[in-house]
């Protein structure tokens, strides 16, 4: 994904009201961005780091700008804008790059399905039949370890139980990790965290769910999936 313009380096001062930070511009001064991520965004940002954000250009929004990257507390970057992450699949399947998903002639995004009333992220239709793509975006790491969710997340638990019943009638299912953080080396559920989560991704991988994690390189000018990663079930 180009990102023209590129995006602006500034330094995180503060995230507050889980939906607005403050950062302090090149010139020195603070200007309050939007920021787009509904997680608690755990072990992904730290006060007084470099961030970068981009600018929407429309001098009619309230907050103009959007935080895109942040710096961890071990200095990786983590991509918090969870918008990015359906449009970073969807390039990266286009592009070749995610082998697993090739050989669909159609791609439709925000698709109605399922008995609990969902929409699919990306549903892939072809000669070999349909793909239901769900697509989470991972950014907590402990060490090396990317861990999904970073707050309890009943809707995520949802998308699993509507990926098992597709699987279990034979439509092929994918859970799609899109992990925006340079850290991280492997992806697993965060059980200490959601264990309901947890048990319901145990759940969907045994009745035919598939997992793909593919990881992001993160740059002013360009955030790209390019590095297939690990998914490790429970118990590995």
């Amino acid at each position: 994904m180009k990102l023209d313009p590129p995006l602006t380096r500034g330094k995180l001062l503060h995230r507050y009201k889980r939906f607005l930070a403050d950062v302090e511009t090149s010139s020195g001064e603070i200007i309050t961005i939007h920021c787009p991520n509904t997680g608690s965004m755990k072990n992904c940002w730290q006060e007084n780091t470099p961030c970068w954000y981009s600018d929407s250009g429309n001098p009619k929004r309230k907050y103009r700008h959007t935080l895109e990257i942040t710096t961890t507390p071990e200095g990786a970057l983590a991509g918090v804008n969870t918008g990015r992450a359906n449009h970073l699949v969807e390039e990266a399947i286009h592009s070749g790059v995610v082998k697993e998903l090739q050989g669909y002639s159609q791609l439709r995004r925000e698709v109605k399905y399922g008995e609990e009333n969902s929409r699919i992220d990306l549903l892939l239709s072809g000669e070999r039949g349909d793909c239901y793509v769900e697509v989470k975006n991972v950014t907590l790491a402990e060490g090396a370890r990317g861990l999904f969710p970073d707050a309890v997340s009943a809707r995520g638990s949802k998308h699993l139980r509507e990926l098992r019943t597709l699987a279990r009638s034979g439509t092929r299912a994918v859970l799609f990790y899109c992990v925006q953080h340079s850290a991280i080396e492997t992806v697993e559920a965060a059980v200490e965290i959601d264990p309901a989560y947890a048990a319901a991704l145990e759940e969907a991988v045994a009745a035919g769910v598939e997992v793909i994690a593919y990881r992001a390189t993160l740059g002013p000018g360009e955030i790209a999936l390019d590095t297939p990663i690990p998914f490790l079930a429970l118990g590995r």
